[in-house]
């Protein structure tokens, strides 16, 4: 006896779905707002396989479009928080949802702002699945970071440069602020790169997944401003020693060289060499010394 097939996924946007809806509304994707969208269903249910998010979490989801992952995300998790900057498409996502999904429409939330200066939802996300902007990238992750500590794992989508940065550990050339200031809230790791064909319009670069998981920052009496002042100072002339890079922030290249001892930290390394653990160290020297 022939087994019954499985019930087909849900559709997914193709190439025509999306430059249907965006001919609708007349938008044309903009370089300012990095909008590049992603035409292939196959790519999408790549990505949220790759989140592993589960049926019971709450997704945040940043910059959606036109929808694409947006219904991918909506097929996995129990609810999608989305904050969109452009009002346009903002105002198109609700009915866009209804028509693809129109059984998860009360599972759908949406937030028109600025995912850099929001710090409250509606709904308290467990995860962050989004495909971000190449040029503000960076700051979003560690904006949500900071201010949603609900956020336990995640997944984002970004330019392949920038993924690389996000996952280096020391020592690597591609080591520096980003890398550090993520691995205060995280450990990141790259899970995939994606070419430049499953986006309309297909940007001149690949983009990389990053993947990753909250963890407790150090431990550590200085505060997470204050260790960001180190990582600033210390790769703010990265070819430099500590001791010498740190001076100013120190006040010096002496009180720069007792807060590395201190720390047990070589004044003549570079940042580029040192973890996360080791910056907090440092700058909980120079309170203590304060």
């Amino acid at each position: 006896m022939t087994e019954p097939n499985p019930a087909a996924p849900a559709p997914l946007f193709g190439a025509s779905d999306i430059r249907r809806l965006a001919g609708e509304i007349g938008v044309r994707p903009t370089k300012t707002l990095g909008q590049n969208f992603v035409i292939d269903g196959n790519t999408i249910r790549r990505i949220v396989a790759a989140a592993g998010v589960g049926a019971d979490e709450t997704v945040l989801e940043v910059g959606p479009g036109l929808g694409s992952l947006t219904l991918g995300l909506l097929d996995a998790a129990a609810a999608v928080v989305a904050v969109e900057i452009d009002p346009v498409l903002a105002a198109k996502l609700p009915a866009t949802v209804a028509e693809w999904r129109p059984a998860a429409v009360g599972n759908f939330h949406l937030v028109e702002a600025d995912a850099m200066k929001v710090t409250d939802l509606p709904v308290e996300p467990t995860a962050l699945v989004a495909n971000l902007p190449y040029n503000v990238a960076v700051p979003v992750v560690l904006h949500l970071l900071e201010h949603f500590p609900s956020l336990q794992h995640g997944l984002v989508m970004v330019q392949d440069e920038v993924a690389d940065r996000l996952a280096a550990g020391p020592g690597s050339k591609t080591y520096g602020v980003p890398s550090v200031k993520s691995a205060w809230y995280g450990q990141m790791r790259k899970a995939g790169v994606i070419g430049m064909n499953v986006f309309w319009p297909a940007p001149k670069i690949h983009s990389g997944l990053v993947a990753f998981t909250r963890r407790e920052p150090p431990a550590t009496s200085a505060t997470r401003q204050q260790v960001f002042a180190v990582i600033d100072a210390a790769f703010a002339q990265r070819r430099k020693t500590l001791r010498a890079a740190l001076s100013g922030w120190a006040g010096g290249g002496a009180e720069a060289e007792r807060c590395l001892v201190a720390a047990g930290v070589d004044p003549t390394a570079r940042g580029e060499v040192i973890d996360i653990a080791a910056f907090a160290r440092i700058a909980e020297a120079k309170e203590a010394g304060a």
